[in-house]
């Protein structure tokens, strides 16, 4: 696939807390499972997270009532502590998240789309995530 045909899609959020709290709480598979779902009908059950260049990781996310059920694997190319994260997916796609100190902290997801989903699902699925992600950090 070349560039061209990549579609690439941005999501953000602002979070009223520390960068070190948002870090702390995006990177720690007990908070993972807490926070990473689009809607009350999807969980995380299980995470597997080795936060280094080289490293893997996966997030098994499943619908609540069975129906539906994925693992969200790849491995992280860079990490930068406070900074960024950026990681290729197991399907070659590649992702980048960046996390801006200040008041609020600005998150910002960057991702190469599947080009067998509908772009505007991706792009919802990615926003509710976030958009959990920042209420558990701020409740």
């Amino acid at each position: 696939m070349n560039k061209v045909d990549k579609t690439i899609l941005n999501c953000e959020i602002e979070i009223n807390a520390p960068i070190e709290k948002v870090w702390a709480l995006w990177t720690t598979p007990e908070d993972i499972k807490q926070w990473n779902s689009p809607n009350i009908d999807w969980l995380t059950t299980k995470v597997e997270n080795d936060l280094r260049s080289g490293g893997a990781f996966l997030f098994a996310m499943a619908l609540k009532d069975g129906s539906l059920n994925f693992d969200f694997t790849g491995v992280y190319d860079e990490v930068k502590i406070n900074e960024l994260i950026s990681y290729t997916l197991n399907d070659s796609r590649k992702s980048t998240i960046t996390f801006t100190a200040g008041s609020p902290v600005k998150v910002v997801e960057t991702f190469e789309a599947d080009k067998n989903q509908p772009i505007a699902m991706q792009k919802e699925f990615c926003q509710a995530v976030l958009d959990g992600f920042k209420k558990y950090v701020e409740g």
